[in-house]
C-alpha cells in the first residue's frame, strides 16, 4: 500500500515568474514527487505549490523548494497584501493515504531541524507539529509580519523559533507543520470597496465569533474586493455554508458576488450538497479534485 503525503507550500513570490519557476523545478526534480499544480498572485505577492508523494520524497522536495526560495527572495524588499514572515513562508504536511498525522508531525519536525541547521533559517513549528503552545496557530506567528517578527526575536518575546538562529536574515523565517486537509477558498465581491470585504471577513471568522473552522481576511486584489478564507474543517463549515453567509452579508451592503476561486486542491466531498456552478468557482476542473490524482495512484 502506497503512502501518500501532501504538501501545500507557500512562498513569498508572486510577481517574478522565473523565480517561481525555479522553485517549482526544484520541487518537481525530486524523484517520487508529483506537482499537482501551482498558482501565483501578484497582489498578494505569493505562490502556492501543491505536491504529493511518499513521505521522505515530499520532505526532500520541500527542502529543495525552501533552499531556492531562501536564496532568491529578499524579504527586506518584499511587499504584498498577504501576511508573511519569510521567503519559504509556510510548509504544511497533510496525511492523505496510509499515513498518520503522527508521521506527518515527525516529518515536519525533522524537516524543521534540517532547514534550521543546513540553511540557517529560523523555523517555527505549528499546527499538530507545534512544540510551543503559543506557536500552534499560524496567525500567532505571522501577526506582526516579517518586520514585527524580526523585533520580537531580537527582544526574546514570543513567538520564538524552534530551530535555527534566533535572528531574521533576508530570507526571513519558515513555518513548518502538520495539519488536516484545509480548503483555501476566495470569494470576490462585485465591488472595488475593500472595506466591505474586511467587514465580512471579520463577521465570518471564528476568532471574531463567526463560523466555526473559518479563518478569513478581506483584501482588494485583482481589481475587486476579496474575502479570503481558510476552511480548517469543511465538515463543520462547508464551502456552501461559507459562500451563502458571504452572499447574505454582501447583500446588506447592496453588493453581489462576482465569482470565487479555489487555491490548491479540495477533496471531492467538499462539494457535497452543492456544485462549482452554485459557488461560482471560476477555476474549477477535475484537476482541482484530490481524488483525481489519488485514484490514478492506487
Amino acid at each position: 500500500m502506497k503512502k501518500i503525503v501532501e504538501c501545500v507550500a507557500n512562498f513569498s513570490e508572486g510577481r517574478r515568474e522565473h523565480f517561481v519557476d525555479e522553485i517549482v523545478a526544484a520541487i518537481s526534480g525530486v524523484a517520487g514527487v508529483q506537482v499537482l499544480g501551482y498558482e501565483s498572485d501578484a497582489d498578494h505577492n505569493r505562490s502556492v505549490v501543491t505536491f504529493i508523494g511518499a513521505p521522505r520524497a515530499v520532505a526532500a522536495a520541500a527542502f529543495a523548494g525552501v533552499k531556492v526560495a531562501a536564496a532568491k527572495i529578499d524579504m527586506n524588499r518584499h511587499r504584498g497584501q498577504h501576511p508573511r514572515i519569510g521567503a519559504a513562508d509556510v510548509i504544511p504536511f497533510v496525511p492523505l493515504r496510509n499515513v498518520t498525522m503522527a508521521q506527518c508531525v515527525d516529518l515536519a519536525r525533522s524537516l524543521g531541524a534540517r532547514v534550521g541547521e543546513a540553511l540557517q533559517l529560523p523555523v517555527f513549528l505549528y499546527g499538530e507539529a507545534a512544540l510551543q503552545a503559543e506557536n500552534r496557530e499560524l496567525s500567532a506567528i505571522r501577526r506582526g509580519g516579517y518586520e514585527g517578527l524580526r523585533k520580537s526575536i531580537e527582544t526574546g518575546v514570543a513567538p520564538q523559533p524552534d530551530f535555527g538562529p534566533r535572528r531574521l536574515g533576508s530570507a526571513g523565517g519558515s513555518v513548518i507543520g502538520a495539519r488536516d486537509i484545509l480548503i483555501a477558498f476566495n470569494v470576490y465581491l462585485a465591488t472595488t470597496d475593500g472595506s466591505i470585504a474586511k467587514a465580512i471577513a471579520r463577521s465570518i471568522r471564528q476568532s471574531s465569533g463567526g463560523m466555526p473552522g473559518v479563518k478569513a481576511l478581506g483584501f482588494f486584489v485583482k481589481g475587486k474586493a476579496q474575502v479570503s478564507m481558510n476552511l480548517t474543517d469543511y465538515r463543520v463549515t462547508s464551502m456552501g455554508a461559507a459562500f451563502e453567509r458571504i452572499r447574505q452579508l454582501a447583500a446588506q451592503y447592496g453588493v453581489g458576488i462576482d465569482s470565487s476561486e479555489i487555491i490548491g486542491l479540495i477533496p471531492r466531498a467538499a462539494l457535497a450538497g452543492t456544485s462549482a456552478a452554485d459557488l461560482q468557482i471560476m477555476n474549477y476542473g477535475p484537476e482541482r479534485i484530490l481524488e483525481t490524482f489519488l485514484d490514478e495512484d492506487q
